[in-house]
């Protein structure tokens, strides 16, 4: 066996011991290449690290995919800019890019059904994932379920934490099914623990004035919108034909009256 033989073969013997799998793959034909381009010994040991870097952040991006449970991969590249959504583009892209997220801000996609609302928020999810935040996404009536079982099951207290912790939770299409008042509860005590403390984004086919039909409770209801209102960014999707309030399509802030979206104002006036 050739000096060069033995060497590569101590080299990958120790990447195993140091876990170093990419390095042992690729240590080869980057030396080679080093060799043919005239790299020195310390752009050779940055290619080598560089590429178990950037196979670790792949790995790492696909644990916290499978681990969101985004029910399909809808990205943002992807989302249809021909049809006339009333969003406008350059927000929603910089939205895309997360900056929310740690300031612990929600988004709110209101509009009718079929107008890209649950594409966008998993397409939010998805750039989040990139970015290293861990997701997790819920159907409201899948989530309601899960909260229910756990509670019967006298685990609630596990899924609450994993659900108060996570840095951006999904929320889609609230009041599409509707349910009890004990599951209105229960999922309002997982959107109020998150306030000011984590990201969610919610999507719904109903105003805000129509969300006590979820919450049941007018009281709920109305101490929910208002949390909303001092952290939250509303964005209205709206289908052939119909008109979007240039209200509903502005940040809200708990500063301003005309944007809360409280439970006796109508927000966006959505067509079913």
């Amino acid at each position: 066996m050739s000096t060069d033989n033995v060497l590569l073969a101590a080299v990958r013997a120790h990447t195993r011991v140091l876990k170093l799998p990419t390095v042992a793959r690729e240590c080869e034909t980057l030396g080679r290449q080093s060799l043919a381009e005239g790299w020195s010994p310390l752009q050779y040991l940055r290619a080598l690290l560089d590429a178990e870097l950037a196979v670790r952040a792949e790995h790492a991006i696909g644990r916290r995919m499978r681990a969101a449970r985004l029910p399909v991969q809808k990205t943002m590249s992807q989302f249809d800019w021909r049809r006339p959504h009333g969003l406008e583009r350059a927000r929603v892209e910089d939205l895309a890019r997360g900056a929310w997220i740690p300031t612990a801000r929600n988004i709110v996609i209101l509009g009718p059904v079929g107008t890209g609302k649950t594409h966008l928020a998993i397409a939010l999810a998805i750039e989040a994932i990139k970015r290293g935040h861990h997701v997790l996404f819920y159907r409201a009536s899948d989530l309601v379920r899960a909260l229910t079982e756990a509670r019967d099951a006298r685990a609630l207290s596990r899924l609450q934490e994993r659900l108060r912790r996570v840095s951006l939770l999904v929320v889609d299409e609230l009041g599409f099914v509707p349910f009890e008042k004990a599951g209105g509860e229960l999922l309002f005590d997982v959107l109020s623990t998150r306030h000011e403390r984590c990201a969610t984004v919610i999507t719904s086919n109903l105003a805000f004035s129509e969300w006590n039909r979820v919450f049941v409770d007018d009281k709920l209801t109305a101490a929910l919108l208002d949390r909303l209102a001092q952290h939250a960014e509303v964005l209205v999707t709206r289908g052939p034909g119909d008109r979007v309030p240039a209200a509903a399509t502005k940040k809200t802030d708990s500063r301003s009256d005309e944007s809360k979206p409280k439970a006796t104002q109508e927000v966006p006036a959505l067509t079913r």
